[in-house]
């Protein structure tokens, strides 16, 4: 286990993740299949860390976490808080707002340079080190040394970054709390896409990563869960994404 020291600022460390390809999907469950190549076209920057308590209450001024400290990830929030959150976040540092929010209505404005959920790809492709390695988990295929998950957790969030990262210095992307992506929830098909953003519509959104909660099998970089978007629970919470 890296302990990590660091006094993070409440401005989220963002990590640059190069264009390229990946093979993306698993075999252990069905709905990771079919395994197949998938392009992401354009650079972008992933979250360093999940969003923590610390951040989301000086942006939000509300602390919705069961488990409380400024350094464990921010849980309970819903899809809609997510993308909410997002939005607030860019205004507070003067950056064009990505999503418009109208109710249940939620548009992605591709041009606006603020703070936004990653797509499903962008997030495996990241959790993969852009491509670069077919480990289990996040950084490696050694569980113990990169996730919390229901055998190490104690069944609670731990502080963020107290695990070994992956190659692109990325932490927690297995285990600790689920990570909300932009996608609306689908199955695979056999296309190699390029920049798959998942269905144009849907009940429920993807979620990637696992949790504290959940066996080693729930928290590979292959695995996908999925929630309805007005769900608070308790081992949801959010890593912010950038387009360059």
């Amino acid at each position: 286990m890296k302990k990590n020291a660091e006094n993070r600022s409440v401005i989220p460390a963002m990590i640059p993740v190069p264009a390229g390809a990946f093979l993306m999907g698993g075999t252990v469950f069905n709905f990771e299949s079919p395994i197949r190549k998938v392009t992401i076209s354009k650079p972008f920057f992933i979250g360093k860390y999940e969003v923590t308590q610390r951040e989301w209450i000086e942006v939000m001024g509300n602390n919705p976490s069961r488990w409380e400290g400024d350094d464990l990830p921010v849980e309970t929030v819903s899809w809609y808080d997510a993308v909410e959150y997002c939005n607030e976040r860019s205004v507070k540092e003067n950056l064009t707002p990505v999503y418009t929010i109208n109710g249940s209505q939620v548009k992605w404005n591709k041009i606006a340079n603020g703070y936004r959920l990653p797509t499903e790809a962008e997030w495996e492709y990241a959790a993969r080190s852009g491509g670069r390695y077919s480990y289990e988990y996040a950084g490696s295929d050694d569980v113990e040394s990169v996730a919390w998950h229901v055998d190490n957790s104690g069944s609670k969030t731990h502080p963020v970054g107290m695990k070994l990262p992956n190659a692109l210095e990325l932490y927690d992307m297995s285990g600790n709390v689920w990570e909300w992506s932009w996608d609306y929830y689908g199955l695979y098909d056999d296309d190699s896409p390029i920049d798959p953003m998942g269905p144009s519509s849907g009940g429920d959104h993807s979620l990637r990563g696992g949790c504290m909660i959940l066996s080693t099998d729930h928290v590979r970089v292959a695995h996908r869960g999925r929630n309805t978007p007005v769900a608070r629970d308790f081992y949801n919470g959010i890593r912010v994404a950038r387009s360059c």
